[in-house]
């Protein structure tokens, strides 16, 4: 069946075929959920969206002249990127002020040896922290210049690139271990303790 907004005229065709006109492909997209951008030529005429259906019962849409471009969800006015396949945690932080805290964590675990924090965090932190620790298993100069680029405390640096070689000399990796412990009391938050072998 094939309609016409323009005309109302109707005439038989294929059963599985289908074709609208859609005089308004310019409508306001809703401001919650998933949004994609979609760009219409100015001006054009109406463009028809067909939809046809196959023998398996799938169905696909295709619109002549319309461009989709990236789709994100909205959270709380802030516009994110859907993440298929990022196996790092957001922990619901901005990009710089992640980075900022997982240098922090960073430093203080190479500092302490032992910290206490949330699941989501500790898991995080663990692949830094293990880069770290195989930089100063390796040595060099251009080595602890990357070590000294990511932590903050330069004699620390120092120290990791004197003590790490001997401490793990028999390990190729799995130098911190993650312990979990108590839920935090108020949020019942997942905590973990988190430190170096």
């Amino acid at each position: 069946v094939i309609l016409h907004a323009d005309s109302q005229q109707r005439s038989t065709t294929e059963s599985c075929k289908m074709a609208f006109v859609m005089s308004a492909l310019t409508t306001a997209m809703p401001t919650v959920g998933v949004r994609g951008n979609v760009r219409v030529a100015p001006k054009a005429p109406a463009q028809a969206v067909s939809l046809v259906g196959s023998m398996n019962g799938s169905v696909s849409l295709g619109r002549e002249g319309v461009e989709s471009a990236s789709f994100g969800v909205e959270a709380g006015g802030k516009w994110f990127m859907i993440s298929h396949g990022n196996k790092v945690a957001r922990l619901h932080r901005p990009a710089d002020q992640r980075k900022a805290l997982l240098r922090n964590l960073t430093t203080d675990l190479l500092r302490y040896g032992r910290i206490t924090t949330t699941m989501a965090r500790a898991k995080a932190m663990r692949k830094p922290v293990e880069h770290m620790i195989q930089l100063g298993k390796d040595g060099g100069d251009h080595k602890k210049r990357q070590a000294e680029a990511y932590v903050y405390d330069k004699e620390l640096v120092a120290a990791l690139f004197e003590q790490a070689p001997a401490r793990y000399a028999d390990r190729t990796g799995g130098y911190t271990r993650i312990v979990r412990t108590l839920r935090r009391r108020g949020d019942n938050a997942e905590m973990a303790i988190i430190e170096l072998v």
